[in-house]
């Protein structure tokens, strides 16, 4: 069992209002800090940043579905062109928080118990958000972020932003011509140091 609730976190909420009466429904609209590492190496919420979260509690059988909406600005970095960016991130979520005595009716019932340790608890009538907050922005990040769909990138050459300049380019040398040249200038060199003297300046032969 882990350390319990604190119902002043921003992404605790209290359940108490939905009674167990099966329909019972609570909304609510909420901002707050993100938490750290809200995100991947890539990109993600940075710690502190609003994120504004729209929520619906309802109370079923076994426990109280929650189903909400996150929105956040991402920050990042470019994986063509390097540069930082900005994006509005929005993700959706739904989430089961079981009742603590619904494990016992889930056993009795035959279903499968290896679920057992993905289900979400309700804990002294508190249901933390931040696990299902994190899950669903990581989910709905871009796995390969960009400054704008169209982004060219960098350089291959010199490494210089292809956005601040179109129409730069370099004058494309293939290397392996160029060794060509070169072997085919030094085959020349060498043929023109083999040819015979056309001056008559062999050796003369002695009388």
């Amino acid at each position: 069992m882990g350390p319990r609730l604190d119902h002043r976190s921003p992404l605790v909420y209290d359940t108490r209002e939905l009674g167990r009466r099966p329909g019972t429904l609570k909304r609510l609209s909420r901002s707050v800090e993100a938490p750290a590492d809200l995100g991947n190496e890539v990109i993600g919420v940075p710690e502190g940043a609003p994120v504004e979260l729209d929520l619906r509690l309802e109370a079923v059988m076994d426990g109280v579905l929650v189903t909400g909406t996150a929105r956040a600005t991402v920050t990042g970095e470019c994986v063509r062109c390097l540069e930082p960016l900005e994006q509005v991130l929005e993700a959706d979520f739904q989430e089961l928080f079981a009742y603590p005595d619904a494990d016992a009716r889930t056993t009795e019932s035959g279903d499968d118990a290896e679920d057992e340790e993905d289900t979400l608890h309700i804990e002294d009538d508190l249901v933390d958000l931040e696990p299902v907050l994190r899950d669903a922005v990581v989910l709905a990040l871009p796995l390969q972020p960009v400054c704008r769909e169209d982004c060219p990138g960098l350089c291959s050459e010199c490494g210089a932003r292809l956005a601040d300049d179109p129409d730069h380019h370099h004058d494309a040398v293939d290397m392996r011509w160029a060794a060509l040249k070169e072997l085919v200038g030094s085959d020349q060199d060498d043929e023109m140091d083999n040819e015979p003297r056309r001056d008559g300046g062999d050796e003369p032969q002695e009388k």
